[in-house]
């Protein structure tokens, strides 16, 4: 049942990514935009290849545990109609504490990082995957079945919310009204994929942006703060391990820093850019030294203090981390957006 509905999934959409895609490409070509580039996209190819070749070695292994658990449900519902949307709104909010943990999480972040890495923003974005998220996603959904959801239909369901979360990578698409207030469109989505730092670990949500405004990781997109794709520290090694694996270095490094075993642990589970003696700086660490998105008594509406200032001057920081065209600060390769 699952390999039929997926199957049918995947033939009805193939011809739609060939479309949108073409079109962008197209497009971006006689406009004279940079968006695509023949390494970026077999990049992103070679990056999917890899996270679906995982995700089906260890397929078994993951419905079993939601069949398994799915046995102890402690409640069940019988309407359909019913049934599938409180799965896509389920599934949408364990996805974003998935999306966060991996953005909030220096050893999570070594595995989600690969699909921030480009310097491009374009519909195969998208495709550039997570490559080891396959052997963790599905403890996120073990409260759905537990809840009463059908194993085949929760993977099902994160199969179908997939291609939404794929057509949001594009440039082409700007504000879309009322819209923007419930779902993730594509100007939020290019925020999330922003290296600039008032954008950094923002707008995690797969298809609803309700969740990021609940629980303080929305942010605009603003003209004056134009959007810089990438890496805070941009790889250069383009090989095909370290686009996986570079992350996982840097990691190592620290973890061999001579210091107290609880040093160690912050490495590996504090948000990325965290250091033991200051010499990078997690995103939250940077907005506060910036002043941006700092709460002030007037209305208590979230306001810029003081200037965006260069902070290559920010003299003794290890790495430098790209804020917007004029902001530079030191990060550990922590998040583009």
């Amino acid at each position: 049942m699952i390999g039929f509905r997926e199957s049918l999934l995947f033939m009805l959409s193939t011809p739609l990514y060939v479309l949108i895609i073409g079109a962008e490409v197209v497009m971006s070509y006689f406009q004279h935009r940079p968006y695509y580039s023949i390494k970026g996209v077999l990049q992103n190819c070679y990056l999917t290849l890899l996270n679906m070749g995982l995700d089906l070695l260890v397929r078994g292994f993951y419905i079993g545990v939601l069949v398994w658990v799915y046995q102890y449900r402690i409640t069940e519902i019988t309407t359909p109609w019913l049934y599938w949307l409180t799965l896509l709104i389920l599934e949408d909010f364990a996805f974003y504490w998935l999306h966060r943990v991996d953005h909030f999480c220096r050893l999570f972040w070594a595995i989600h990082v690969t699909h921030h890495s480009s310097e491009e923003f374009n519909l195969t974005v998208g495709f550039r995957s997570s490559v080891l998220q396959p052997l963790y996603r599905f403890i996120y959904f073990v409260p759905i079945a537990l809840l009463g959801f059908r194993a085949e239909d929760i993977v099902f369901m994160y199969s179908a919310t997939q291609i939404y979360g794929i057509i949001v990578h594009t440039q082409y698409v700007g504000r879309l009204g009322f819209l923007e207030w419930f779902l993730v469109t594509p100007s939020h989505h290019r925020v999330h994929h922003a290296s600039n730092v008032r954008y950094l670990d923002r707008n995690m949500g797969m298809m609803l942006i309700i969740w990021d405004r609940l629980f303080g990781t929305f942010a605009e997109e603003t003209p004056e703060d134009p959007v810089r794709y990438g890496l805070t520290t941009n790889i250069t090694d383009h090989s095909l391990g370290n686009l996986v694996f570079h992350e996982w270095k840097k990691l190592i490094d620290d973890l061999r820093i001579p210091g107290p075993f609880g040093q160690k642990i912050k490495y590996l589970l504090a948000p990325p850019g965290w250091s033991h003696d200051g010499r990078s700086q997690t995103a939250d660490e940077m907005r506060q030294e910036l002043g941006i998105g700092i709460e002030t008594d007037e209305g208590l509406e979230l306001k810029k203090i003081g200037e965006l200032r260069s902070v290559q001057a920010m003299a003794g920081l290890a790495n430098t981390q790209t804020a917007s065209p004029e902001t530079t600060i030191t990060h550990n390769d922590h998040l583009p957006r």
